[in-house]
């Protein structure tokens, strides 16, 4: 009996010891198996690390994603219906396509006031370009009107555009074609931007220098009159062939490319390939005595790709608000009801081009309050008014729409034209 009993305590006991074996191997294995997949885990971790470290080292090589295709017939209808309910009571003629024109009459205090607009939607079209004109190209002393300016540049859609002088023709506020700076800001005023694919609204300064390594000199202003004595002016050829004469204990240093030729304190012939410094002798005399000078002409805000610029003022509409901002822009004296000229940008980033008639009993004219409130309701987010009087004056496809005081509108130093770089469908009548 007691044999017996040692015999299966022996096998229990044997029982036991395989059990604690095989368990001790289960473990061990699956401590192995463990740590083999925490270090593959840890490697392709780590190639991870090295495929993204690659992706931000070579960021340059990856390509965005393409724009997502616009729907052209669905844009075009989208915007047809949306011209059609902004101007119920307007009559509507389509000019090529992405191109309306639309005259209204509006009654302000039960008086008519007769407007043109042209509405522009460049996603339609993306052939149609926006530019400023000068009267003669290359000349800002110049006049012409606006038939003629929009032929020269092959325009379908012309309005008057910036201030000017009326003795010379020299546009006040900037200017910028093809990406030249041609004249300076006046007051910071309020100019539009056009971009390759936008554009943008907003006041202006100039953020001008002529430097080399030793020197800088602050630039006040580029082809402009001169308004302070202090000021320091850079003159180019656009100017004409003489910068105009030096203030009173003033100089002026002729600079060719970018090398000093000359200074005096009479006038001095502007160079080919260069301009003329006009400002005080005390700030002139260390600017003659350098060999090397550079101007680098900026605008505040930086407008990094700007195409054209064209200057007016005041704002009409910021942010989507009624914003007419006359006091800080230096124009109290246009407040009246007057004929208008304005642009505006709508939430569609779609065009818009305004004229109104004035000063006549058959149309009355606007005040730039009544122009903003109009622009907003036809959809404008952005607006500014730009030179009117007189200058009010839009030609379209050939004929001058509008009613200026003068036949055919009065001579003008520049444009705002819109131009189509394709055969042109012919001008057919909706409403």
């Amino acid at each position: 009996m007691q044999r017996v009993l040692n015999q299966n305590l022996t096998k229990s006991n044997e029982g036991i010891k395989d059990s604690l074996i095989l368990i001790l191997l289960i473990s061990v294995f699956s401590t192995q198996n463990l740590f083999m997949i925490n270090k593959v885990n840890s490697a392709e971790y780590k190639v991870k690390q090295i495929k993204n470290s690659n992706l931000i080292l070579d960021k340059k090589k990856i390509k965005e994603p393409p724009k997502p295709k616009i729907d052209i017939a669905q844009e075009s209808k989208k915007w047809e219906a949306g011209v059609r309910n902004r101007y119920k009571y307007g009559k509507i003629k389509t000019i090529d396509e992405g191109i309306k024109h639309i005259s209204v009459t509006k009654y302000i205090n039960n008086r008519p006031v007769r407007i043109n607009v042209v509405e522009v939607n460049k996603t339609i079209n993306p052939n149609i370009n926006f530019s400023p004109a000068l009267a003669k190209q290359d000349t800002l002393s110049s006049k012409s009107n606006i038939r003629k300016i929009a032929q020269e540049n092959n325009s379908i859609i012309a309005i008057n555009g910036s201030f000017f002088k009326p003795q010379s023709g020299i546009p006040l506020g900037s200017l910028m074609i093809d990406g030249k700076l041609l004249t300076g800001p006046m007051y910071n005023r309020v100019a539009m931007g056009i971009f390759e694919d936008e554009l943008k609204i907003e006041r202006v300064e100039l953020n001008a220098v002529a430097q080399n390594k030793d020197y800088t000199l602050k630039i006040d202003n580029i082809n402009q009159p001169r308004m302070l004595s202090t000021y320091v002016l850079i003159y180019t050829r656009e100017w004409g062939e003489y910068a105009p004469p030096s203030p009173q204990y003033g100089m002026q240093v002729a600079i060719k490319d970018n090398q000093v030729i000359e200074f005096s304190t009479n006038r001095l012939q502007i160079p080919d390939n260069g301009y003329v410094i006009v400002g005080p002798k005390d700030k002139l005399t260390e600017l003659a005595a350098q060999k090397n000078v550079n101007v680098k002409l900026n605008t505040n805000p930086n407008w990094d790709g700007v195409k054209h610029i064209i200057s007016g003022g005041p704002y009409l509409i910021k942010n989507g608000e009624i914003f007419v901002d006359v006091k800080e822009q230096k124009l109290n004296s246009i407040t009246g009801r007057n004929p208008r000229t304005a642009v505006g940008i709508t939430q569609d980033k779609n065009l818009v081009l305004i004229t109104v008639d004035g000063r006549e009993e058959s149309s009355v004219g606007m005040t730039l309050t009544e122009l903003a409130y109009f622009m907003k309701e036809i959809g404008c987010v952005e607006a500014m008014n730009l030179d009117g009087g007189g200058s009010s004056v839009m030609y379209v496809d050939g004929n001058i729409v509008n009613n200026p005081s003068i036949k055919g509108g009065i001579a003008i130093s520049n444009a705002f034209t819109v131009s189509v770089n394709k055969e042109r469908i012919s001008m057919t009548e909706e409403k």
